[in-house]
């Protein structure tokens, strides 16, 4: 560049800062430009703020509401406990009242197997290997819990190795149930001088110290004699495909 040019560049340079910073309708425009792109970067920013700061309060409650389902169904549990010892008491004078068993939210893990449904590894701490624990999901009898290889195994109703005592119908019929490998129960061993028909109710008995007395089970579908005993094929009341937790009953008294 010509040297003889460079003065005259300055003074160009000189005569339009001055004027940008004299001459409103050079400053005016650009000034609005810049408040502009100003204003727009603010609400980006409060937008991803705002964002941050409702995703954070949604997890909370999220997180909240858990853990006020989870005392819920802790708490009904107990109700049901508690139901089924004053239903007793009041047939029974000398009926003794308790009503606190102590039940306990676990995790499932995974499948023992792919192709096996019945039966899910479960995460327990302060797992006691020698016990069997009763397994419930919302409120509905789900299986049992037993020890393999030292660690808790679900088996779930449908499991042929689930076995647990319960009663059918008003006259409280006794039997044993347990999985078929079938979306279906069976009871065995019901006593023959009771009554029980299509449609009565099967709820735990609380004689097999896994569960106690009332927990819903499922209902009879169907009826069969043999060898003195009555036998009942039951629809039974849980059904979930992707249970994610369940309850255990740590202890019935």
């Amino acid at each position: 560049m010509n040297k003889k040019f460079l003065p005259y560049l300055f003074i160009l340079i000189a005569l339009f800062l001055g004027a940008l910073y004299y001459t409103n309708t050079i400053q005016s425009p650009l000034l609005s430009f810049l408040n502009n792109i100003k204003i727009s970067y603010h609400k980006v920013i409060e937008n991803i703020d705002n964002a941050i700061d409702q995703h954070f309060f949604q997890a909370q409650e999220i997180s909240e509401l858990k853990e006020k389902l989870q005392k819920y169904e802790n708490n009904h549990l107990v109700m049901q406990q508690l139901a089924s010892e004053i239903d007793d008491m009041y047939k029974e004078n000398n009926a003794s009242l308790s009503i606190d068993p102590k039940t306990e939210l676990v995790r499932t893990i995974s499948y023992e197997k792919f192709g096996n449904l019945n039966r899910i590894w479960l995460d327990i701490p302060d797992y006691n290997s020698s016990k069997i624990y009763g397994l419930v999901y919302k409120g509905l009898v789900a299986g049992i819990v037993i020890p393999k290889d030292k660690k808790p195994l679900a088996l779930l109703n449908s499991d042929i190795k689930s076995t647990y005592a319960v009663y059918i119908g008003e006259q409280r019929a006794p039997g044993i149930a347990h999985g078929n490998n079938d979306k279906n129960l069976v009871v065995n061993f019901i006593p023959a001088w009771f009554s029980i028909k299509v449609g009565d109710e099967v709820i735990t008995s609380g004689l097999d110290n896994i569960f106690f007395k009332g927990l819903r089970v499922g209902h009879v579908i169907a009826i069969s004699k043999s060898q003195g005993y009555q036998n009942a094929v039951v629809e039974q009341y849980y059904k979930s495909n992707e249970p994610s937790y369940f309850h255990i009953i740590r202890s019935i008294r």
